[in-house]
């Protein structure tokens, strides 16, 4: 028997974005579709929540007890207020806190799992760290979006939009979201790392 005591099992689920229509299905804004996936698979209803800067949602899942999604509405680089202000309102672990988001050093059709780490880079991973006073033990869930072919270009590649083609591979993707994060919930974010680090969508 696995000792559950023992297991991270994440109870506020974050997506990583920026709010305004234009950044929409961006690349930088594939953490906003991951919660939304999960959301609309779950049943979940988004509400705009002032106290949490964000979009909130919350149910209950069958013998996963209370979850809880976030989009926080501060930007990217603000990300930390509006966990924080959850956390702080719920009583919340770091360590309970999962959150999703986009990285360029994954090629698109992986994702990669951790239960801790720096932000690499990531100014939204920043903010939460910063705002978790430089705890980086909680758990986050990276998507591959490639990389931009100069590093000029960076900027407009993460903003950019995906390609035809890598837009049925991120549905895809974005299914193994769902399956990874579900398996989090049941049997622990290790688990779910063994499983699903390795796979590919192509």
């Amino acid at each position: 028997m696995t000792n559950l005591s023992n297991l991270v099992i994440p109870q506020l689920i974050v997506g990583l974005g920026n709010p305004e229509p234009k950044y929409d299905k961006t690349r930088h804004n594939i953490g906003f579709a991951a919660v939304d996936v999960l959301a609309e698979s779950w049943k979940f209803s988004w509400q705009e929540n002032r106290r949490f800067q964000g979009f909130f949602a919350e149910g209950n899942l069958p013998n996963r007890g209370k979850i809880r999604l976030l989009k926080p509405l501060t930007y990217m680089n603000l990300s930390g207020q509006s966990i924080r202000a959850v956390i702080d309102w719920y009583k919340l672990p770091p360590e309970s806190i999962l959150a999703i988001y986009d990285d360029m050093d994954l090629p698109i059709g992986k994702l990669r799992l951790r239960l801790s780490g720096s932000a690499g880079g990531h100014n939204g991973m920043k903010s939460i760290i910063s705002h978790l006073g430089g705890e980086q033990n909680f758990p986050r869930l990276r998507i591959g979006i490639g990389k931009s072919g100069d590093k000029t270009e960076t900027i407009a590649h993460v903003l950019g939009r995906f390609s035809p083609a890598e837009t049925k591979v991120i549905a895809d993707v974005l299914k193994l979201v769902v399956e990874a994060v579900e398996l989090s919930l049941q049997q622990g974010v290790e688990k779910a790392m063994s499983l699903y680090n390795g796979k590919t969508i192509l």
